[in-house]
């Protein structure tokens, strides 16, 4: 009489497992996954600070950045190839386009951010880099951002930690074309290459003697 009395409660509990497991997988059909909900308004920036690949993980790593793009801009050739704009032809320079949340993260921040990942007082080169492509630059899009970077620009020049005047120009954003698609995310596709060319261009090593604990990275 025991044996089956275990034996009830043992088929009992298997039931109500059953029971308890398609009941929760109908539940979980039934609930729609919970979708990201977009920004109402989006703004982007565009900025130059060299090799666009070591561009997109600083503004990738700010909370209310939505997306970085690398690519050209700033020159007047319609959509180029990168081999044209790294031959310093066609007047572009290499540049990542930011979408952002504004009411998560300021314009200021991002300009914030560009300053301490780039070597403002080089001319025309960035770090290992050189020629007019990897040239820094700030492209506005908007009378606003124009204030802001000529302000952020203003205040660097009085208070920065280093001697040499900022060469980093200030520009009306003009068109924007999107890199090749194996230029996108570089530095998360490809991290071990990617760290042994910006420890080989002595990126960090000047933007740490630049911007001291400050230095992006």
């Amino acid at each position: 009489m025991l044996k089956n009395f275990v034996k009830f409660i043992i088929a009992a509990v298997i039931s109500v497992i059953s029971v308890i497991a398609v009941t929760g997988y109908a539940v979980a059909q039934a609930v729609p996954p919970v979708a990201k909900v977009k920004p109402a308004v989006t703004a982007s920036a565009i900025f130059a600070g060299g090799c666009f690949w070591c561009m997109e993980g600083p503004f990738d790593a700010l909370y209310g950045v939505i997306s970085t793009t690398s690519g050209y801009t700033g020159g007047a050739k319609k959509d180029p190839s990168y081999q044209e704009v790294s031959g310093g032809r066609t007047g572009h320079a290499e540049a990542v386009q930011i979408v952002y949340d504004p009411a998560k993260v300021s314009y200021e921040k991002l300009l914030d951010v560009f300053w301490h990942n780039i070597d403002p007082t080089a001319k025309d080169r960035q770090f290992c880099d050189v020629g007019t492509q990897y040239r820094s630059g700030i492209f506005y899009a908007d009378e606003m951002q124009k204030k802001a970077a000529d302000a952020a620009k203003a205040a660097l020049d009085k208070n920065k930690p280093f001697k040499a005047a900022i060469v980093t120009e200030i520009t009306a954003a003009t068109a924007f074309y999107a890199a090749e698609d194996y230029h996108q995310d570089y530095y998360l596709k490809n991290p071990v290459r990617y760290r042994f060319y910006r420890q080989g261009c002595g990126r960090d090593a000047r933007l740490k003697e630049l911007w001291g604990e400050n230095a992006g990275h």
